[in-house]
């Protein structure tokens, strides 16, 4: 089918963005999109929410998930915000998880959920999973919606690298080089990867992003990495056509946008 029939037909492609606070979310949303504008938050019912509103509901602790986060920017994408876990605690998973059910339900895909990012940072001194997103991965079925896990501020694992290959006795400019590979390579053998294949709901793949705070921040990965894990075709030709960052995947799925 064609893109722009397919847009016609489906509207936008609808992602929930899962993380704790400080994760990095807000910035790669604007990186997707391309844009340093704030985005316009509408209700459920298609209504545009006065900025002063949702700041005294975040003052007083409030937050709905139900609300949509549109970057003018790019209007195709439409996002849903969800805290983290430890932000709410259980009433947040449950908040979450029922979410996730009820638009799975949805007859119009229109309305359904296409995919869910699920930030982790990677410059919190332990880096390892919370009790949240260990509750997650372990207890949340999404279904067909698949999850894409994003390493956000992967760079700080560069810092750690870099400490280590002086104390080494590399020279600065050497260690500043290599860096960026031990990060990489120290990654795949951690943990957090551990972690993942061993859940009872592993995510579909994840992403590591490092430098997102710079403003020509490279999104690629993360555009093929989702397109990757759209198993319904007309979907993944709505998600291809609608993104702006990756020319080359556009290329690989035959879309003009």
């Amino acid at each position: 089918m064609d893109p722009s029939r397919i847009r016609e037909k489906i509207g936008r492609f609808r992602i929930l963005v899962i993380g704790r606070a400080n994760a990095g979310k807000t910035t790669i949303l604007e990186r997707v999109c391309n844009t340093r504008d704030n985005p316009e938050i509408y209700n459920s019912a298609g209504e545009k929410i006065d900025p002063a509103v949702l700041k005294a509901s975040k003052e007083r602790g409030e937050h709905n998930i139900e609300n949509e986060m549109v970057f003018q920017s790019n209007p195709g994408f439409v996002f849903h915000d969800s805290r983290g876990f430890e932000a709410g605690g259980a009433s947040e998973f449950e908040m979450v998880k029922a979410f996730i059910s009820s638009r799975s339900k949805e007859t119009k895909i229109t309305k359904q959920l296409h995919a869910i990012w699920y930030c982790i940072p990677m410059d919190e001194a332990s880096r390892s999973f919370t009790a949240g997103e260990n509750k997650f991965f372990s207890q949340c079925d999404t279904g067909t919606i698949p999850v894409i896990v994003l390493f956000t501020k992967f760079d700080a694992l560069y810092d750690v690298e870099f400490a280590k290959l002086r104390k080494e006795g590399r020279s600065w400019k050497d260690a500043r080089k290599l860096a960026p590979e031990h990060a990489e390579e120290s990654f795949a053998n951690g943990p957090q990867l551990k972690f993942l294949k061993e859940v009872r709901w592993p995510p579909k793949c994840h992403v590591c992003l490092p430098n997102m705070d710079k403003y020509d921040a490279d999104c690629g990965t993360l555009m093929e990495r989702t397109a990757g894990t759209l198993d319904n075709e007309v979907l993944r030709q709505l998600f291809v056509s609608t993104q702006q960052t990756n020319l080359e995947i556009c290329m690989k799925y035959g879309v003009e946008r």
